[in-house]
């Protein structure tokens, strides 16, 4: 039986003979005519000339099968694979399906190996790793269906929508040894820049089976007045929390007490510092004290002989406040924990209609009274007092001293956390804006569209992905990540 690389050299046919006589197809029509529009040409050129490429591609793996020769394999379980015979695989690449011809060598009870897929840098799917990076590429913007929909339509390639979930998943794998392997050379800032790492939490629509176990029990055990639709007061467990992080470089920023009044009603940003170096990102498969050590972990890389002062930014948790204080004794760093200004402002205006009408210029006064006293340096607790004194002397019912009784209870926990008068003497940032945007980019604006529900594999792909992008670390990981997959290959040796 004749081989196709003997057929080949009989008839003399070259391998990008395919190629060729789709090039001579193209020109032929282009010369039949000059009727047709740019448009038209245009559609004309690309549909056939990808196939032309295509070909191409095909003609040169053909080309790397005739020039294959026999070896002797031996796996990285150092059993030598004596059994030879042909295989051939397809892969989809964006020019297109195309076939690679191989030797496949094999033993007893072991995996073949192919040497000419190290070679050529074949992944173990049927999927190309360009297709795979053009997954990853789009899947941070867009949904499985429009990823689809733009490989059909802008490229060769074909993938349905559980593929495209599956070569996410497979393109972010790498995301977690990236940033512990990666060696940080020390940042080209000053040593007086503060450090700031800073944490939140964002919910994340899932399937019912990738819900945490508590959250499955109360979606189980929920009743439901309509089947159809939920009615007033009837909320769904069908949120996972995911943890968002972010560190970053930042110069001190000394203002006053005026600045922070006035920068609460107009944003003036020309004369503030920028962050610098700035990685966020987000899981919703590891733990929030995961996320954190990793955080702290990212922040030791950056200044591992503590020579600077490390801010972490907080909006109030008290499970997050003690976790982080774990994670900087681990370290053992020393951390100024400074809690979020918006958020306070939150409790004070909820309170402030227990008092004031809502909208009124009183309950605004009321308001810049109560943070005044905060940024001079009144103490969480002395407020408090004051809110419960103001409780009492207004008659308020149950109701309506609710929100008050809050924020009180709010200061008082984390009256450590609420001294403003030093940290603006320092020049500490005392709101978490940066962590905000975060959630928004890498939470709300991909992951929370209207009837998405995520698989647990799925959102952690989709997250990193994003983060990785909004991080500016995306090329490098990719080149981190292909040298991951090649690596199985170096295990398997060639005599």
């Amino acid at each position: 039986m004749r081989t196709n690389a003997t057929s080949r050299i009989i008839a003399n046919v070259d391998v990008f003979c395919e190629a060729d006589a789709v090039m001579d197809r193209i020109k032929k029509q282009l010369r039949s005519t000059t009727s047709m529009s740019l448009s038209e040409a245009t559609s004309l050129v690309k549909g056939e000339g990808n196939e032309m490429l295509r070909a191409l591609l095909q003609g040169y793996l053909q080309q790397c099968t005739d020039a294959e020769i026999p070896v002797s394999v031996v796996g990285a379980d150092d059993i030598e694979r004596e059994q030879v015979r042909s295989a051939t695989r397809r892969i989809e690449t964006p020019l297109g399906d195309v076939s690679v011809e191989r030797r496949l060598y094999q033993a007893p009870g072991v995996e073949g190996i192919a040497p000419l897929d190290a070679a050529l840098g074949l992944p173990a799917e049927h999927y190309s790793l360009d297709v795979r990076r053009i997954v990853a590429d789009e899947i941070s913007r867009s949904s499985y269906d429009e990823v689809a929909e733009t490989l059909a339509k802008h490229t060769g390639a074909h993938v349905p929508k559980q593929q495209i979930e599956e070569l996410a998943i497979r393109g972010a794998c790498d995301f977690d040894a990236f940033y512990g392997d990666r060696l940080l050379t020390p940042e080209p800032t000053a040593s007086d820049h503060l450090l700031v790492l800073s944490f939140d939490g964002k919910g994340i629509a899932m399937l019912h089976e990738h819900l945490r176990e508590p959250t499955r029990r109360k979606a189980a055990a929920a009743s439901r007045t309509l089947q159809t639709r939920l009615t007033k007061g009837e909320k769904p467990n069908s949120k996972r929390m995911a943890q968002v992080a972010t560190v970053y470089s930042i110069a001190p920023y000394e203002r006053t007490i005026v600045d922070v009044l006035h920068g609460l009603t107009k944003r003036d940003t020309a004369s503030r510092p920028r962050p610098t170096n700035k990685r966020v990102w987000a899981s919703i498969e590891h733990t929030m004290q995961r996320v954190i050590d990793d955080a702290f972990a990212e922040a030791l890389r950056r200044d591992p002989d503590h020579e600077r002062r490390w801010v972490v930014l907080l909006d109030g948790n008290l499970d997050q406040i003690a976790r982080v204080k774990r994670a900087a004794q681990r370290v053992g760093a020393t951390i100024t924990i400074v809690l979020d200004i918006i958020h306070v402002l939150e409790y004070l205006w909820r309170a402030a209609y227990a008092f004031h009408a809502d909208g009124t210029t009183a309950a605004e006064r009321w308001v810049e009274n109560q943070l005044l006293k905060l940024l001079t340096g009144a103490s969480g607790g002395a407020i408090a007092k004051s809110l419960r004194a103001m409780v009492t002397s207004h008659n308020l019912d149950e109701s309506k001293a609710a929100p008050v009784e809050a924020a009180a209870t709010y200061l008082v926990n984390h009256t450590r956390e609420l001294h403003y008068d030093r940290a603006l003497a320092d020049g500490l940032p005392i709101a978490t804006g940066v962590i905000e945007g975060a959630c928004r980019y890498l939470v709300q604006d991909r992951m929370c569209r209207t009837g998405a529900r995520w698989s647990l594999a799925g959102a952690e792909a989709v997250l990193r992905l994003r983060a990785l992008r909004a991080s500016g670390d995306f090329d490098d990981y990719w080149t981190f990540h292909l040298a991951k997959e090649y690596e199985p290959h170096a295990h398997v040796t060639l005599r």
